[in-house]
């Protein structure tokens, strides 16, 4: 495969997570209230807010300085980084899929959020700093459980290459029903439901300020700059989402060969896999309350003794 060939899967896979990306949040949407047996807004409802949020001018905080301005641009090029990683449709590494490990994606996403955190106190406004602080609550409790996942990880495939654990998972089967393989799939489960705020670590439907973690860092923002939010929020869910299907849970029905209708299937694949994800995560939300503040350390700290223990079991596996 030449690199131009290498180049424009790596394109398409950009594309699919850029384009999809608002339709899953509003799926996701659609079905909490349809749980609640609500009638729930339209899954295209994101696509009409980032319209009209993009036909808008931004307005900005007197106080707010270059941080404010360029954060929502970093939300937006992290995840579309990360894609580049990732095997998002194909299961033959693209250009550029050695540059970084999972570590790595994990610190580019990190640097989107350290950008909006440092905006929501640019901002001046109290609610922002207030999510701001509760944010690096969250993320200084979940960081170590995803360091601890990729430990856990590295032991039974001998990489972080997402590309190279997805071929090595799981061969032999015997790894895939590996109590390491587990409890990594329910610590790195746990992660993505803290990592996308939502219950019972955050409520994205809430609209207190008060009771906000994430939602709070946004409220200075509005047109462009908030649709650029919104849209980047969206995409790093889903690339969190492509990692948990693709690369450790179901590493199947992808491409194996560059072709049209390979391409083809592996698009309906992946989607139908993210929306399984989607299901399961509506379901643990729906039976779940939001914890209080304080409580959110417990949560994440059941997750890290979850991943501790996957990586006991990975290093006494025979």
């Amino acid at each position: 495969m030449t690199i131009a060939q290498s180049l424009g899967l790596n394109i398409l896979q950009l594309v699919f997570v850029v384009l999809l990306a608002p339709v899953f949040s509003g799926i996701v949407a659609r079905w909490r209230e349809n749980v609640q047996f609500k009638r729930g807004p339209s899954i295209w409802q994101p696509y009409r807010d980032l319209r009209k949020l993009l036909s808008k001018e931004d307005r900005y905080s007197e106080s707010a300085t270059w941080v404010a301005r360029f954060a929502p641009y970093a939300v937006c090029l992290s995840p579309m980084l990360v894609t580049l990683l990732i095997p998002v449709l194909t299961s033959f590494p693209l250009f550029g899929a050695f540059a970084g490990d999972m570590l790595a994606a994990g610190f580019i996403l990190a640097i989107g959020s350290f950008f909006l955190t440092v905006a929501a106190v640019d901002t001046g406004i109290p609610y922002g700093a207030m999510g701001a602080s509760r944010t690096r609550m969250v993320g200084f409790l979940a960081e170590p459980v995803l360091i601890v996942i990729l430990f856990a990880v590295s032991f039974v495939a001998n990489s972080t290459i997402p590309y190279i654990v997805q071929q090595q998972w799981v061969q032999p089967p015997a790894h895939f029903f590996s109590p390491a393989h587990v409890l990594v799939l329910v610590a790195f489960l746990m992660l993505i439901i803290a990592e996308t705020g939502r219950l019972p670590v955050d409520n994205p439907s809430g609209h207190f300020e008060l009771a906000m973690v994430d939602e709070s860092k946004v409220l200075d923002f509005s047109g462009p700059s908030y649709a650029l939010v919104k849209w980047g929020s969206s995409m790093k869910s889903v690339v969190l989402y492509v990692i948990f299907v693709n690369v450790l849970l179901a590493p199947w029905g992808l491409a194996g060969t560059p072709n049209a209708l390979a391409l083809g299937e592996a698009i309906a694949v992946v989607f139908v896999k993210i929306l399984v994800l989607l299901a399961l995560l509506i379901a643990v939300e729906a039976s779940l309350a939001k914890l209080r503040l304080f409580r959110i350390a417990e949560y994440l700290g059941a997750a890290f003794v979850v991943a501790v223990t996957a990586m006991i079991a990975a290093v006494l596996a025979p």
